[in-house]
């Protein structure tokens, strides 16, 4: 079932083009009835990117991402997830191939190609996945059960195997069917996927009415606490709220959890983030889901205080996590070793976070960016969403190639050629994850929806999160917004918001980044004064339309330090601009000179100079670096050199772009001069 990829050769003035909805295409909106969402969500669609960065990434999505994507899972030669399906329908023979979460995989798929739909309105996007909805259909069973391993498995061995397996993820897939139908019924007004999604919703709740507490362990990597809300919201059927806190009430209720599994103890007494960072994230953005719908502090303030933890002890400076490929929990901490535990993909301890073996998963670096978005609505503090931004331009984006077609599974923020053992991912993208496939398709559907950040709505106001050229079109309690918005972000600080459409006592609230200082705003040239409202400048006056609205944001290259007790980054530098993080790669190193010999002074002046690479417009940084032109290291230790440093011309490209033209040795952090 190749897909033609001739159908993605437009232009990108059709691309950007956003029709309207008809009425009944309008479905609900994820958190616009939410009673506790302070800022509330724009309908799927009503964002166009235009020109610029966000636009260029969309045009790739549409042309190469997706269709790749599409041939990757629709191709049993390479994977064999939709090939899983058509056997669980009965419609081909064979036994289930590929991990337990391979119906995730389709499912994030779908959900891709439903987000590209809402905003390219191209209907052979929607002829995909009509061509496949029927199969999936067909392999659910009457009771409403479908996970295509425990079919396949079941006819084959001819016993009743569903949640037998406490590590399988029939919930986890689950979770994505939801997710997907209700963003292809809000985007098409179509219900078909998302009757699939209910009749699998219904039969989790009278399965977990039934079920004891120590089901919950089948919670691996919990999607469908978000999903279950998400069907909430847009069904409106109480039952799946109520799924979704008992799934939050009954998590750790047992005797034998994990901290891999974020159920050693029960969430409501959890204050530190824990075990496996993927698991984490989407249990912490389930829970901030949660929090939306039901006013309980026991819930909110847990989240409070672990989002405290990860930020002040657990973060990588590009917004990853996950730090460990293996770890124990608790680490150090226990004189019984029963009690520690392997963790994979572990947090680790507060402070560790190495480089070279930085472990950082695509899909926990779009983790944190999902429990940040629901931070962001939950609370309307702009805190988080410079999170969301800091983890989207550099550990999520850093997970696939420029050219949209090669991924990685871990994201680095050092490598070396001279490292003298196998690490288990590649740290070279590849076109296919053979042991684990689930990034490729969570950061082309992430991609595609990252118009859905950049506007929030509340009942007085207009909240502008992310900034790039795009037009916001959408009606909110029947009052017509139209904005648009002109900017080069991230290369430069300057946006332009134009004023079409808006109430006109409406207020606009605009997130000035926390790496910003002296921002400023001009209403139709003149320079106005704003009061600061959790890191949002608000703006208000009696608007007229053809208003000029524009955001300076000085963006200066910064030179970024570690807190000391982060052993591995002691003494060293990273550079950052704006939201972006940078590298040295060793192509931009003049001379062919030791990467890992250089040294950067901070008193250093680096000048931002745009090139393109693979197609793609970047902005490197130019500068100076240092070394004492030493030999190749022979030895553990030796003598420190007292010779004079030789100046070497640089380039510092922006981290997510590295290993995109020739692979070798890269470093985020160097040692300070």
């Amino acid at each position: 079932m190749m897909m033609n990829r001739k159908i993605y050769g437009v232009g990108l003035a059709f691309l950007c083009l956003c029709t309207g909805m008809s009425a009944q295409e309008k479905a609900i909106t994820n958190t616009s009835a939410s009673p506790f969402a302070v800022q509330k969500a724009v309908d799927m669609g009503d964002v166009s990117w235009t020109k610029g960065f966000w636009a260029d990434r969309t045009a790739t999505c549409y042309q190469q991402m997706v269709p790749n994507l599409w041939d990757m899972y629709t191709r049993a030669d390479i994977s064999h997830a939709y090939r899983n399906f058509e056997i669980a329908a009965g419609l081909e023979q064979g036994e289930h191939k590929g991990p337990s979460f391979h119906d995730g995989d389709f499912y994030k798929t779908l959900e891709a190609v439903c987000a590209l739909y809402a905003q390219t309105k191209d209907k052979k996007l929607l002829q995909m996945i009509d061509q496949v909805i029927p199969v999936i259909a067909k392999a659910q069973r009457a009771d409403g059960y479908i996970y295509t391993k425990a079919t396949i498995d079941q006819r084959n061995a001819g016993e009743n195997i569903e949640f037998q397996d406490r590590l399988s993820f029939e919930s986890y897939n689950i979770g994505h069917l939801m997710t997907a139908g209700c963003i292809h019924y809000r985007v098409t007004g179509q219900r078909d996927l998302l009757d699939i999604a209910i009749k699998a919703a219904d039969y989790l709740y009278g399965f977990y009415k039934k079920s004891n507490p120590t089901l919950a362990r089948n919670a691996i990597c919990p999607s469908h606490y978000m999903g279950t809300v998400e069907l909430y919201r847009t069904t409106k059927e109480p039952k799946y709220l109520e799924l979704a806190k008992h799934l939050v009430d009954i998590k750790g209720e047992i005797e034998d959890g994990t901290d891999d599994n974020q159920d050693r103890i029960p969430f409501r007494k959890q204050n530190k983030a824990m075990g496996h960072a993927v698991r984490a994230s989407y249990l912490y953005a389930g829970v901030a889901d949660l929090c939306a719908e039901l006013q309980d502090t026991t819930l909110s303030n847990r989240l409070f205080a672990i989002w405290e933890d990860v930020v002040k002890h657990k973060m990588y400076i590009t917004g990853g996590l996950g730090a460990l490929y293996d770890g124990t929990s608790p680490d150090g901490t226990s004189y019984d070793p029963t009690e520690v535990q392997k963790i994979h993909q572990a947090f680790g301890r507060d402070y560790q976070l190495p480089n070279l073996t930085a472990h950082n998963e695509t899909c926990a670096n779009i983790g944190n960016m999902l429990w940040n978005w629901r931070m962001t609505n939950f609370t309307g503090d702009a805190k988080y969403m410079d999170v969301l931004e800091l983890a989207l331009y550099n550990s999520v984006l850093s997970g696939i190639s420029l050219d949209g077609d090669k991924f990685l599974y871990t994201n680095p923020l050092s490598y070396s050629t001279n490292l003298p053992f196998q690490q288990r991912w590649s740290k070279k993208r590849v076109p296919y994850i053979a042991l684990s496939n689930c990034c490729p398709p969570n950061v082309v559907r992430t991609i595609a929806e990252v118009a859905n950040y950049a506007y929030g709505l509340s009942d007085k106001a207009v909240w502008v999160n992310l900034y790039g050229g795009n037009m916001l079109n959408t009606n909110f309690n029947g009052k017509s917004i139209k904005i648009k918005q002109e900017s080069n972000y991230p290369w430069d600080g300057d946006a332009l918001f134009t004023l079409e459409d808006i109430p006109r006592d409406y207020e606009l609230k605009f997130r000035i980044p926390g790496w910003s200082s002296n921002a400023e705003v001009t209403l139709n040239n003149k320079k106005v004064n704003f009061e600061m409202d959790k890191g949002y400048a608000v703006i208000r006056g009696a608007w007229k339309k053809g208003d000029r609205i524009r955001v300076h944001l000085p963006m200066e290259v910064e030179f970024m330090e570690a807190n000391p007790l982060v052993e591995e980054t002691r003494n060293q530098i990273a550079v950052k601009r704006g939201p972006v993080v940078y590298c040295l790669e060793h192509a931009d190193v003049a001379n062919e000179k030791d990467l890992f010999a250089l040294k950067i002074n901070s008193a250093e002046r680096f000048e931002p100079v745009h090139d393109a690479v693979l197609g793609q417009d970047l902005v490197f940084l130019e500068g100076k670096a240092y070394t004492d032109d030493r030999s190749e290291w022979n030895s553990l230790y030796r003598k420190v050199s007292k010779d004079d440093k030789k100046e070497v011309s640089v380039r510092l490209i922006p981290y997510f772009a590295w290993g995109n033209r020739e692979f070798g040795d890269m470093s985020v952090w160097l040692p300070a001069f």
